[in-house]
């Protein structure tokens, strides 16, 4: 494996562990939730195995997020935004009013302390 294809598989299994983590599940939940073993999912978050085009697919759909973002890394490329930003969204979306306010009041209280 060349350096480029190390470092490029790398940052798959890095976006695969924070994808992961910020779902809130351990390696083992998620390998019995796509019938995998728990050490594949290992091997895989660190970069010394590589993904099947239909397990980025799994994985994108586990965590809800685009099959682009696991792959590049980058969102520039793609039209859906910033993928911590969809999650942002779609956990405000779980709140309820009352805690959603109460979050947007805190959200503009962070940003008036650094204007």
């Amino acid at each position: 494996m060349s350096t480029s294809e190390k470092q490029s598989t790398s940052g798959i299994g890095d976006r695969l562990r924070w994808a992961r983590e910020q779902s809130g599940l351990s390696q083992g939940q998620v390998a019995k939730l796509l019938d995998m073993h728990r050490p594949t999912v290992s091997q895989i978050e660190a970069g010394s195995r590589s993904l099947k085009a239909e397990e980025v697919s799994w994985f994108a759909e586990l965590y809800d997020i685009s099959s682009a973002w696991l792959l590049q890394g980058d969102d520039e490329s793609s039209s859906s935004g910033d993928p911590r930003i969809q999650l942002a969204a779609r956990e405000l979306s779980k709140l309820s009013p009352e805690d959603l306010q109460t979050l947007l009041r805190l959200v503009k209280a962070l940003r008036s302390n650094k204007e």
